[in-house]
């Protein structure tokens, strides 16, 4: 499996702005190794996974291909 991730156009000029908290480690970390994974109607992955240095669940939403990166945000309403 490779580990090469992208980033949508919209997650590098919308999302990383608007979140400058936000590492691309922690992105890719909570894809690699979710909680909980989650296929939405239009084809996108949804993944949950916990961050220490946020003490908190992050999701990301990745493309259809799980490694396309489009949007990532902290989910204070998770439940596994």
């Amino acid at each position: 499996m490779s580990t090469d991730f992208f980033y949508t156009q919209y997650f590098e000029i919308a999302v990383l702005p608007k979140r400058p908290y936000l590492q691309l480690a922690w992105c890719i970390g909570v894809v690699l190794h979710p909680l909980k994974t989650e296929q939405q109607p239009d084809g996108r992955v949804r993944f949950w996974g916990y961050v220490p240095e946020l003490d908190r669940v992050l999701r990301v939403v990745t493309l259809a291909d799980r490694r396309t990166i489009h949007n990532a945000f902290p989910d204070r309403g998770f439940s596994r």
